[in-house]
């Protein structure tokens, strides 16, 4: 080795030492390319086959739909086109103008941040100066050097503790900007049921309306932080140092070229060996979600089941993508865009047998329907109803209920009775046909279980509304009271303690007490029609038919299902489901269908004695051994 050495250095007059130095270099990066080599070929591996498989798959998908569907597993979120894209739609949320709160918070953290850069080239030039003291034996010089240390320590502190606090500000302030326009998205044109019930996209709304956001706004912040101080510390810093080896007659060009070249390296070898940071917050946030949703079951469940015993970038595209997915899928469901995952079986030469494919409902099915609201009168001109999955339940309705009508809805179970109720409060899209509707403010919806909201015994008669609102129509609290003597209710004022009493009403108040607060709901509310969805059937039937009567008294209109005879007498006209997608709509006459009523539960209490009788003579003929002229009827209508 050491002739080697020797032979190059004659040839090329190099010294012996630095031959050393270069061989050296060769043989440590060799052994980097030895170690790093594998690690990077294996990522690659990773990654190639992985898109060529997921591109065949989406071309199998393709191919069966007949349609340019993707499937539904999605890209996992990285830093990327997509993450860029992302960021910038968001952007326009978090400065919807050039002058808002979020740019004064910014412009102060960016101040805080160059503020913070100018003070570690000071106090770096100044630790030189003390080292520089020391070595020329001034104690003078190194004491006032020491003095200015410390005072510049006071800025610097400060300096810090107001970068940390702005950030947290700027977060604070991303996150009210984005929850004040989710929640506004998500509570307008009812997308928060749509998103739920007609589309399949968002899991876990909730977790994204909180948590993602949250995390999201932080990660932003942060980021800021994080990038801005090291960039504005490298180009400063390298300015101060090519301007100091400048001056000294030294070229910069060679080590700055070089430091660019490592730091390029760097980012390569670390972007091929790190894990995907992205899908792994996303997937870590999915979990959480699902998570929160299984512990909301249990505490909503729990007497049931007691019963049966029964890296930051990256980390940021994970958010981005959960954040910008939130609001994609609420402007989609707010335009009546839907999309939903249905499976999908693959070809035979696969080991899955399906896979899941994110479909629009739009595809499948359009929406040709119109909704026109008007003043008086609901009208269905050719009107299917048609569930979010596509089923079709009845077909073509063709009716119209004028105010003054009141339509009992009658039909065996899943028939489309509260699937009618859905469309006519726009929960549902009109697929087709027209239908004529009042406005929402003059329909008003009462289901079975009505809920019971957070607050005082008053606010559960005036929800939705608010105090303020109660005060503004003109009620009073002795207007309350006479709505809650009408629904027979009147004495809960007393029993719980006043109009202010605050309590979790949907344990305190019993299954007959809710539904009657529904109702009082409704007297409040005083709409030209009441859509009631089995809303009394734990109410006696005393009470049950004086408030009907009082509702007939006050003007409002009923569209009522019930399956209580007792109940047929307070409406006019009937619509009636056969279970099987016909209807019929009719004058209700309301002594023929008691009587029919009364013959149809007469024969059912006759038959329903027969089977026990043909048990008990097909014994009496075992123990006698004789035979019977009904069990040989019986024996040959079971053989043929």
């Amino acid at each position: 080795m050491i002739h080697m050495l020797n032979a190059a250095a004659d040839r090329v007059k190099w010294t012996r030492s630095g031959v050393a130095k270069r061989a050296a270099c060769l043989v440590a990066a060799a052994y980097a390319l030895k170690t790093l080599y594998p690690i990077i070929g294996k990522r690659l591996k990773q990654s190639g086959p992985g898109k060529k498989e997921e591109a065949s798959r989406a071309a199998e998908n393709r191919e069966v739909l007949h349609c340019t569907e993707t499937i539904c597993k999605k890209p996992s979120p990285g830093v990327n086109a997509d993450f860029f894209r992302q960021l910038l739609e968001l952007r326009k949320i978090l400065f919807p103008k050039l002058v808002t709160t979020e740019t004064g918070w910014l412009c102060l953290h960016s101040v805080a941040l160059i503020s913070r850069t100018f003070l570690s080239i000071y106090v770096a030039g100044l630790d030189g100066k003390i080292v520089k003291s020391i070595v020329e034996k001034k104690p003078r010089t190194f004491i006032f050097k020491i003095v200015k240390w410390l005072m510049i320590a006071i800025p610097a502190t400060f300096v810090n503790s107001a970068i940390r606090y702005l950030e947290c500000k700027l977060a604070l302030a991303f996150r009210t900007r984005l929850v004040d326009y989710a929640y506004e998205t998500y509570f307008t044109n009812q997308t928060y049921y749509k998103v739920i019930n007609m589309d399949g996209r968002l899991a876990n709304p909730d977790q994204s309306l909180t948590e993602d956001i949250m995390m999201f706004s932080q990660s932003v912040a942060h980021l800021y932080s994080n990038l801005t101080k090291p960039i504005l510390d490298v180009i400063l810093t390298s300015y101060t140092l090519i301007q100091t080896a400048t001056s000294r007659g030294a070229s910069p060009t060679g080590p700055t070229v070089l430091a660019g070249l490592v730091i390029y390296a760097t980012a390569k070898v670390l972007k091929a060996c790190s894990p995907k940071f992205g899908k792994l917050v996303a997937e870590e946030a999915h979990r959480k979600g699902y998570l929160r949703y299984v512990h909301s079951r249990i505490i909503a469940n729990v007497e049931e089941i007691a019963f049966y015993r029964g890296h930051k970038i990256t980390e940021l595209a994970g958010y981005t993508a959960r954040v910008y997915n939130m609001f994609w899928v609420f402007d989609e469901v707010k335009r009546g865009i839907y999309k939903r995952t249905v499976a999908i079986e693959k070809p035979e030469n696969h080991s899955k047998n399906e896979t899941n494919i994110e479909l629009p409902l739009s595809d499948t099915l359009a929406i040709k329907g119109k909704v026109i609201d008007v003043d008086h009168g609901i009208i269905c001109e050719n009107v299917p109803i048609i569930t979010p999955a596509g089923e079709v339940v009845a077909s073509r309705l063709n009716f119209k209920v004028q105010e003054g009508m009141h339509l009992l809805i009658t039909g065996p179970n899943g028939c489309g009775k509260s699937s009618l109720f859905r469309i006519l409060s726009g929960l549902w899209p009109v697929y087709e046909g027209v239908l004529y509707k009042p406005p929402p403010q003059h329909m008003f919806y009462i289901p079975q279980r009505p809920y019971m909201s957070l607050g005082s015994l008053r606010d559960q008669v005036i929800y939705p509304d608010s105090a303020d609102d109660m005060h503004d129509k003109g009620y009073t609290d002795r207007d309350l009271e006479c709505i809650l003597h009408s629904v027979h209710l009147y004495h809960i004022v007393q029993r719980e303690g006043g109009w202010d009493a605050v309590m979790d009403w949907k344990d305190v108040l019993s299954g007959g007490e809710k539904q009657r607060m529904g109702m009082a709901r409704m007297f409040y509310h005083k709409p030209k029609y009441a859509l009631l969805d089995e809303c009394t059937s734990a109410v006696s039937i005393d009470v049950e038919g004086k408030i009907f009567q009082a509702a007939k008294g006050a003007g409002i209109s009923l569209l009522s299902i019930t399956h209580r005879p007792s109940l047929w007498k307070y409406h006019t006209h009937l619509l009636q489901f056969d279970g099987e997608g016909g209807w019929r709509f009719e004058q209700l006459d309301t002594a023929i269908r008691l009587t029919l009523s009364e013959e149809k539960q007469k024969l059912e209490s006759q038959l329903a004695g027969i089977p026990k009788m043909q048990q008990r003579l097909n014994e009496l003929c075992k123990i006698l051994g004789e035979d019977s002229v009904l069990k040989t009827i019986r024996s040959e209508d079971e053989t043929s």
